[in-house]
């Protein structure tokens, strides 16, 4: 039986593409077999999220832990298989997905904005080119809708 006893960052890089934390000794623990083990930065030592997908991206990853002399290896696929583990990893970069879905939204909303401006922009060449009779300039701003 293995589950997560602590996991604290020991500080977050965070930029446009990823929420990196950054693991140190005794900010992290699991029990394995009812035995405490601290994670030793020999090996991995960060946790990479993608802000967009929400995934973790370096499953490939390593991280050790020590029990006395005792040194045990977990890929990061093994620790997000722990439940416990993810809810603890969700809790600590909860916040700077908040802040990546307001960018997200506002960047939205100014693209919808964008689109129907070009599209009464269009109709307003529209009724230019009936004015004018100039069929040929119309079927080609029809075809733009």
């Amino acid at each position: 039986m293995i589950s997560v006893k602590m996991l604290k960052p020991y500080y977050i890089k965070a930029d446009d593409h990823y929420v990196r934390i950054i693991l140190a000794y005794q900010y992290f623990s699991v029990i394995i077999n009812k035995r405490v083990y601290q994670f030793i930065p020999i090996e991995g030592k960060e946790i990479r999220i993608n802000r967009r997908t929400r995934k973790v991206e370096n499953v490939g990853s390593r991280f050790a832990f020590q029990k006395g002399k005792d040194i045990v290896y977990m890929t990061m696929t093994e620790l997000i298989s722990l439940p416990d583990f993810l809810t603890q990893l969700h809790n600590i970069v909860k916040p700077y997905y908040e802040g990546y879905e307001e960018v997200d939204q506002h960047q939205f909303e100014n693209k919808l904005v964008i689109e129907e401006l070009e599209k009464l922009n269009i109709k307003r060449l529209i009724d230019q080119a009936l004015d004018e009779k100039n069929e040929e300039k119309f079927r080609e701003l029809v075809r733009l809708l």
